[in-house]
């Protein structure tokens, strides 16, 4: 009997060897990113600016003597999206437009142009260059964007940045995210056009780059969802994601941030109970910036809590139920505040 056990493990064994299960991951009912609506049903970004959001996150900010003095001068830059209602997304920002050195954030446009290759150009998905990507976005490792960024070459990223599909450098609309440099010491540089920059963003089309993802337009809803998976669970844990770990520890995170002398960004598309799903970026030329973002963080929340006092937010799952329908169509009710 024991002999006929032996056999039967080994076979076991092999089977789970050559066979490994899927294992579950964070994609299940509760947490549909992206969406399960029909891409092409997702408004632009700049369609969904609202003018009672807008004020809100004005007013709000403004109460800051430091952030209003940053905001003034166009060091400091706010882009706000509340996802908590796809059938009413709401836009703001603040300085939206103003191009900024962001030092490590626009490897968010190196991610893009990898799959980009991967799916158009016949770039080699490796597990090498998978490693590099987790790397270079969880770790912000310079190494390994380097690495990324040689095989697909500085001036095929840009050329996809400005292609019509993505806009993310728009040069007659005061740029976006560029990459114009590898993330190494000696090196050559291919600035953008407007400001001399070699690594730049704009809070507008980093809130643009996880809207799209958000809606599963990036590519491909399957691709938007492989990039979607690179960018959350942060290692570092500094900024934004300080706030959150202590505002909110369930809450899952797609996040990349930026730190280089005194600039200072960060983005994070949040995904936590309630009205708690949103997209965050700001960048600030200061000092203290990393104590700016981190102090921030639970004001933008503020903005975004009591927005959700002002409407009903229908379940997810109510929304992604009819993917041929447009989610602008979801009615709106009220209720009073608690």
């Amino acid at each position: 009997m024991k002999k006929y056990s032996f056999v039967l493990l080994g076979i076991v064994g092999t089977l789970l060897f050559c066979f490994p299960p899927v294992m579950p991951n964070a994609w299940s009912s509760d947490f549909p990113l992206p969406l399960a609506l029909a891409p092409q049903t997702a408004n632009p970004l700049k369609n969904l600016a609202d003018k009672n959001f807008q004020k809100t996150l004005e007013y709000t900010l403004s109460q800051n003597k430091t952030w209003q003095k940053l905001i003034r001068e166009k060091k400091m830059t706010v882009g706000l999206v509340d996802l908590s209602d796809p059938g009413h997304i709401m836009f703001a920002r603040i300085n939206g437009g103003e191009m900024m050195y962001a030092a490590s954030l626009p490897k968010i446009a190196v991610l893009l142009a990898a799959f980009h290759c991967f799916e158009y150009d016949g770039l080699e998905q490796t597990p090498r260059i998978m490693d590099d990507l987790g790397l270079m976005i969880r770790k912000s490792n310079n190494q390994a964007a380097t690495r990324v960024i040689e095989k697909i070459t500085l001036e095929r990223i840009q050329q996809i940045l400005v292609m019509p599909q993505y806009g993310f450098y728009d040069q007659d609309h005061g740029g976006g995210l560029w990459v114009g440099k590898k993330y190494a010491k000696t090196c050559c540089r291919l600035p953008d056009p407007l400001k001399g920059l070699s690594h730049a963003a704009t809070a507008t089309q980093v809130c643009r780059f996880y809207y799209e993802l958000a809606m599963g337009r990036l590519i491909s809803p399957e691709r938007s969802r492989q990039m979607l998976e690179i960018l959350v669970d942060p290692d570092i844990e500094h900024k934004f994601v300080k706030a959150l770990k202590n505002m909110v520890p369930d809450a899952k995170i797609f996040r990349k941030s930026g730190t280089w002398k005194t600039w200072h960004s960060d983005s994070v598309l949040v995904w936590g109970p309630g009205w708690r799903h949103y997209i965050a970026v700001a960048l600030v030329e200061d000092a203290n910036g990393e104590m700016i973002l981190q102090n921030l963080l639970p004001v933008l929340e503020s903005v975004l809590k009591t927005n959700a006092g002002k409407f009903s937010v229908p379940r997810l799952e109510q929304a992604a139920a009819d993917p041929s329908a447009p989610h602008a169509r979801i009615k709106r009710k009220s209720y009073p505040w608690l």
